[in-house]
C-alpha cells in the first residue's frame, strides 16, 4: 500500500488516512489510485464493518493536486503527454465516490481540516460527517474555472437543497465548520482536538452495529433519491423482508423480549 494513504483495520473498523500532509493531503495520481483501491479493498473485505475516512496534518484534502495537474495540463498540449488530464475524474474520481456511496457499509468521515474540490465531494459523499471546529469546506470547482465532480452536483443538493448547492457551487467560498453544521452538511462539530475519539467512538459504534441493516439503509435512501414513491415502498418491503431474516434481527428481537444488550456479528 502506497504511503501516500495509511489503513488499519482493528475489530471490523477499517481507518484510511489520508498521508500527504506537507501537500495538505492534495489528491496526486498516487494518492488517488492508492484512495481509490483502499476504498475498493475495504468494500469488499467481509471483515470490514464500518470505515473511518480521515486526513493527517492539518487537512482533510483540498482536492487536486494543481502542481502536478499543471505540469500534466502542458504535457498534454504539447502533444508529450499519456491522454487527457481530465480522465482523472473516469478513471480516479468516480470510482472513488461510487466506492464510498455503494460500499455495504457505512463510512464516517472524520474532516479535520479544510475539506476541498473533490476532498469536499469525498466529504459529501459519506454516511456520516462529524467535523472539527476549526475545519471548513469550500467547492472550489469555479475558482479553477472547472465544473463540480467527485459526485458534488449529486450529493451536495441531497445534503442541503437545490438552491443552496448552487450558490455553494457558482460563488465557493470557505464555510466553517458552524455554518456547515447549520447548513446540514456536518452531522456532528466537535473541538478539534476531540475529533479523534469523537470520530472513532461513532466509527465503532457503527462497526458493532447491524451491518446489513446499514447496508439496506444506505441502498434505500439512495433509490429513493431517483425514484418515486411507488417504486421506494416496493424497495423498502424487498429490503425489509431481507433484513427480518437476518441473524441480526433475529439476535435484537431475543435481546429485546431479554431486556438485554444485543451483539450483532453484522449477518
Amino acid at each position: 500500500m502506497a504511503d501516500t494513504v495509511l489503513y488499519e483495520l482493528d475489530h471490523g473498523l477499517a481507518t484510511i488516512t489520508l498521508n500527504r500532509p506537507d501537500a495538505m493531503n492534495a489528491l496526486n495520481i498516487d494518492t488517488k489510485v492508492a484512495l481509490r483501491d483502499t476504498l475498493l479493498q475495504a468494500a469488499e473485505d467481509p471483515r470490514v464493518r464500518a470505515v473511518l475516512l480521515t486526513g493527517s496534518g492539518r487537512a482533510f484534502c483540498v482536492g487536486q493536486d494543481l502542481k502536478e495537474h499543471i505540469g500534466l495540463l502542458a504535457a498534454d498540449r504539447e502533444g508529450s503527454g499519456e491522454g487527457s488530464t481530465m480522465s482523472t475524474v473516469a478513471l480516479h474520481y468516480n470510482p472513488i465516490v461510487t466506492a464510498i456511496t455503494g460500499m455495504p457499509k457505512p463510512v464516517v468521515a472524520a474532516v479535520n481540516g479544510v475539506a476541498a474540490g473533490a476532498g469536499a465531494g469525498f466529504a459529501f459523499a459519506a454516511d456520516y460527517r462529524i467535523v472539527a471546529d476549526t475545519a471548513s469546506f469550500n467547492t472550489s470547482f469555479a475558482g479553477v474555472a472547472l465544473t463540480a465532480d467527485s459526485g458534488v452536483s449529486w450529493t451536495l443538493q441531497r445534503l442541503i437543497g437545490h438552491g443552496r448547492a448552487a450558490d455553494l457551487l457558482l460563488f465557493p467560498r470557505n464555510i466553517s465548520a458552524q455554518d456547515a453544521l447549520d447548513l446540514g452538511i456536518a452531522n456532528h462539530v466537535v473541538p478539534a482536538a476531540d475529533l479523534p475519539t469523537e470520530a472513532a467512538v461513532i466509527a465503532r459504534r457503527l462497526a458493532e452495529g447491524p451491518t446489513a441493516a446499514y447496508a439496506a439503509i444506505k441502498e434505500s435512501l439512495a433509490f429513493a433519491a431517483g425514484h418515486s414513491l411507488t417504486e421506494s415502498l416496493a424497495k423498502e418491503d424487498e429490503l425489509q423482508r431481507r433484513a427480518g431474516a437476518s441473524e441480526d434481527h433475529a439476535t435484537a428481537v431475543d435481546a429485546f423480549v431479554k431486556k438485554e444488550r444485543p451483539t450483532f456479528t453484522g449477518r
